[in-house]
């Protein structure tokens, strides 16, 4: 039985194929947005093996998020194919660590054309149609580095920090026209991402993360499918990221301390 549509960018790997792949085999329609067309091919026919209907339909688009024309032309198409969505997730997303002054200006431009505006050019092209129907779900995935700032992420944090504004601003605008609004802040994932993130990781952010634990994409995956189905605004997939979105503010000073006390130890390490 088919249950509804779900557009997820970045679903052709990582967190939103993980996502995609739970949706398939719950006999939803997806249709999944990203810039390889490899990437998607190869997607679409692993999605396709997880098929529970034979009605189903994966659909595939080719797009850059930070893009606004791509992104709208993908939506427009998607939507003309299988209809409004029930549920949107924004999954692209990119990160580049590396010490402030080391990073080029074009790499802050880039994560935040990618995370934030990316996000936003997806909202911006189904909000209107989900107002119009009455209800829809959109999903944003932040970061446990949207939380709080961490050494190392000075371009990466900040886009993520603005995903968690947009989505705080827009759960209060969207709840008179029906539309829920969640928002995700997962932990280190084990996704491709991740593997050229840790190339270029500074050696101090490598020691204040690793203590957050890495998940499973497909651990992240069943968490943010379930707190969709419970309409819970905040997403924190594993005890650390729970902790930290509660706490967060709380602990802000106590965390600092922590990292300052990896910093110094890195430096000895180095020495």
């Amino acid at each position: 039985m088919n249950r509804g549509h779900v557009i997820i960018t970045g679903g052709s790997s990582g967190i939103g194929l993980a996502i995609a792949r739970h949706y398939v085999k719950a006999g939803w329609n997806l249709s999944i947005i990203a810039r390889n067309k490899d990437r998607l091919a190869g997607a679409k026919q692993y999605l396709l093996k997880q098929s529970t209907d034979p009605s189903q339909r994966i659909e595939t688009f080719t797009a850059d998020v930070s893009s606004r024309f791509q992104i709208e032309n993908a939506i427009e198409q998607s939507v003309n194919l299988l209809d409004i969505p029930q549920i949107l997730v924004t999954s692209a997303g990119t990160v580049i660590p590396g010490y402030f002054h080391s990073l080029p200006v074009e790499m802050f431009e880039k994560m935040i054309a990618v995370n934030y505006l990316g996000t936003v050019y997806a909202v911006k092209a189904i909000e209107p149609m989900m107002r119009s129907k009455g209800n829809g779900h959109i999903v944003m995935i932040s970061s446990g580095a949207g939380l709080i700032g961490i050494y190392g992420y000075s371009g990466y944090s900040p886009s993520k920090f603005a995903v968690r504004g947009f989505a705080e601003v827009l759960q209060a605008e969207s709840e008179p026209y029906g539309i829920r609004i969640s928002v995700v802040f997962p932990p280190d994932t084990e996704t491709p991402q991740l593997v050229e993130e840790r190339r270029l990781k500074p050696h101090e952010t490598t020691l204040i993360t690793k203590s957050g634990g890495v998940m499973s994409a497909d651990d992240v995956a069943k968490i943010i499918i379930m707190g969709i189905s419970r309409n819970k605004f905040i997403i924190t997939p594993g005890y650390s990221m729970t902790v930290l979105g509660w706490l967060h503010s709380l602990i802000r000073p106590l965390l600092n301390s922590w990292f300052k006390f990896q910093i110094k130890r890195s430096a000895k390490t180095v020495k």
